[in-house]
């Protein structure tokens, strides 16, 4: 009934050897859209810029809705804007469970 490892990884229950460094590791899957972002932009007080702009648009964003329609029915443009936030999340987070590697450096300096 109450599991909190199902949803950990699996690395966490293999023995650890402290003489090598594990070849990849990540965080979480809820900051790794976070995680893309600091490593696609090599400047760390960029990245930590950058980190900090997106989370300012997600608070931001509800106050750029003035009209007393709540709907976004209506609103054609705020709907495609809000999936392409949507998808550009997912290719973050995508982005930042892959290796540091050719494409996804590319992909992920596009996507921040």
């Amino acid at each position: 009934l109450f599991s909190p490892n199902l949803l950990g990884d699996p690395e966490n229950f293999t023995p650890a050897n402290p003489l090598v460094t594990p070849p990849h590791i990540k965080p979480e899957w809820y900051f790794l859209f976070a995680y893309a972002i600091l490593r696609s932009i090599p400047n760390k007080l960029g990245g930590v810029l950058a980190l900090a702009a997106s989370i300012l648009v997600l608070f931001l964003t509800p106050l750029l809705h003035t009209s007393k329609l709540r709907s976004m029915t209506f609103r054609p443009i705020s709907q495609i804007l809000f999936w392409a936030l949507v998808a550009n999340i997912l290719v973050l987070t995508w982005v930042g469970s892959q290796p540091v590697e050719h494409p996804f450096i590319i992909i992920g300096q596009l996507a921040s």
